[in-house]
């Protein structure tokens, strides 16, 4: 415990002697995990957007006009008897309309200016948030597609599929350029420290003299690494904070929007406590690398 106490009070100590150097090592771990901690808060909100996405309707059935009823029932018993489908509902021509009219009331004027009502009628199709069989649902939308009466089959999972594929690409991206980013902290988290251990050579050296143990003597570069890591961090966490403030102040509506009427979020607690926790680590580990040459200051002078 009064290695622990000895270490911390001579690393914020050392912090403060080597402000000038510090704050480059600060910057560089906040740099890195604000890198990191947008691309969270992009994923989070993204996630939450699929996952509403997920329990709307998965697929319409697009019906021809000329579609008789013998052939809407024969879609409608293939969708009942498919075992991957929790609801569905009949939307006619009118109807579909209608829908066009409410949702896009700038746009109502062009259907005016049809001879004929381009909205065909079609059968919205829920899934059963249980049935997780991909195989059976992609085959349902191969058996309606070919049936009679059909235009057209609108399946959402291949969309969402697609972009949640993308998103994992983009995901993959960003974590290879936070870790290259966060080694380069460490590395100059090293070189800071390594900074001060050569400003306090001489008091090592009597340190190993008098057989002080190891844990007094590469305790404070480790403790001074994670100070260095934590307020790193914590600069990161509050510029995503102010950041995310002024994104929702200024393309609050506009982000609402894309994120399909759901409200942007901040990076959960945990996620914070994480990055906070992986900035002191980051930083502790420069501190390591650099503290294993203190035990060796003498040795390397004689």
């Amino acid at each position: 415990m009064r290695a622990l106490d000895y270490s911390f009070r001579q690393g914020w100590l050392s912090l403060w002697r080597t402000r000038g150097a510090t704050g480059f090592a600060v910057v560089a771990i906040a740099l890195a995990l604000i890198v990191l901690g947008a691309l969270l808060m992009l994923t989070w909100n993204t996630q939450r957007v699929l996952a509403r996405l997920s329990d709307a309707a998965e697929f319409s059935v697009y019906l021809r006009d000329d579609a008789t009823a013998d052939q809407r029932g024969a879609i409608e018993a293939a969708l009942d008897g498919s075992g991957v489908m929790s609801g569905r509902e009949y939307v006619s021509k009118p109807q579909a309309e209608a829908r066009f009219r409410s949702q896009h009331p700038d746009l109502a004027p062009l259907s005016d200016s049809l001879d004929d009502d381009p909205f065909p009628a079609s059968i919205e199709v829920r899934l059963n948030p249980n049935a997780a069989q991909e195989e059976r649902i992609v085959a349902l939308v191969r058996t309606v597609t070919s049936m009679p009466g059909v235009e057209d089959v609108r399946y959402d999972r291949e969309w969402l599929s697609r972009f949640s594929a993308a998103l994992r690409a983009v995901g993959a991206a960003g974590l290879m350029l936070a870790f290259v980013m966060a080694l380069a902290a460490a590395v100059t988290v090293a070189a800071v420290v390594r900074l001060g251990l050569q400003s306090r050579r001489d008091e090592i050296e009597i340190m190993e003299l008098v057989g002080a143990p190891l844990a007094f003597i590469r305790g404070p570069f480790v403790a001074e690494g994670l100070l260095q890591g934590g307020i790193g961090a914590a600069v990161a966490i509050v510029a995503l904070w102010l950041g995310f403030l002024v994104a929702k102040g200024w393309w609050g509506d506009a982000l609402s929007a894309a994120l399909n009427g759901a409200a942007l979020e901040f990076l959960p607690l945990r996620t914070c406590a994480a990055l906070l926790v992986g900035g002191m680590a980051v930083g502790a580990a420069g501190g390591f690398a650099a503290a294993r040459h203190a035990g060796f200051a003498s040795v390397t002078d004689r």
